[in-house]
């Protein structure tokens, strides 16, 4: 199916074993291990500067892990195409000259090889995923122009493009407001018929235990991954979290207010 690389059916379709990571002698990641089964909608939380970014960038195959191995379908994820990433947005130079379909088309680009000029198969690809996050009317729009959901549309639909089963979503819901955050978390139904593996990181915990399969607790190491109910206890985040993390009981629902905004204070 991919040119680098086939896929084990017997294997995860994601295996992170004894995963570390190490910045200039300080610990971003610590012995995280964990797999994902094909289809699953995964929540990553944890308070800023947890390693979710870091995780992410290790799974995608653009940062080494100091220790530990994750292989993705049996094997290393350099060898795959399959891995598609959503990044923040602030991180996204908005001013650049390129319209909604160039950027769906830079999805094709792994799947075609250097120097091959898009195919009729290839625009077909660029139009099913513009089509499935409902954005068809919007290919020649410039990407400034877009309002803060379609941007997050339209990297899924990059991500479709090039045909991805894992993909990793860095905090696509930040700055959204609630009926695009909808939109998006909506889509997740549609990529889980489609058999794509999701890993949402959020911050969002009442969000991860409504809409998730399966939610990873992290800062630095695994304090839980399971499900929601399971690993969203009080007990639990607050280790995870320390005197970041308040809980307020209202009208008998715990709900959680996640203060890294202002560090440890």
């Amino acid at each position: 199916m991919y040119p680098h690389t086939h896929h084990q059916s017997n294997e995860p379709i994601l295996d992170a074993q004894n995963l570390s990571v190490r910045y200039d002698g300080r610990s971003a990641l610590d012995d995280i291990s964990f797999h994902l089964h094909a289809g699953e909608r995964v929540a990553v939380v944890g308070p800023n500067g947890a390693g979710k970014s870091t995780l992410f960038k290790v799974i995608a195959g653009v940062l080494p892990p100091t220790s530990g191995t994750v292989t993705v379908s049996g094997s290393r994820p350099a060898a795959h195409v399959c891995i598609g990433y959503v990044p923040q947005r602030a991180h996204v130079d908005w001013n650049f000259p390129v319209n909604v379909a160039d950027v769906v088309m830079m999805g094709r680009s792994a799947v075609m090889g250097a120097f091959r000029w898009p195919t009729r198969r290839d625009w077909n690809f660029v139009h099913d995923a513009l089509d499935t996050v409902e954005m068809r009317g919007l290919a020649a729009r410039q990407i400034g122009e877009l309002s803060g959901g379609q941007q997050q549309r339209m990297f899924i639909a990059r991500a479709l493009a090039q045909e991805a089963e894992l993909m990793l979503m860095d905090e696509p819901l930040t700055g959204l407001d609630l009926p695009a955050q909808e939109g998006i978390l909506n889509l997740l139904d549609t990529l889980q018929k489609q058999n794509v593996t999701v890993m949402v990181a959020t911050h969002d915990l009442d969000q991860a235990e409504k809409y998730f399969d399966r939610v990873m607790l992290l800062n630095q190491t695994l304090f839980g991954f399971g499900r929601p109910d399971a690993v969203l206890k009080p007990e639990i985040l607050l280790k995870a979290y320390g005197n970041r993390l308040k809980l307020v009981d209202a009208n008998g629902k715990l709900t959680t207010l996640d203060d890294t905004c202002c560090g440890d204070e």
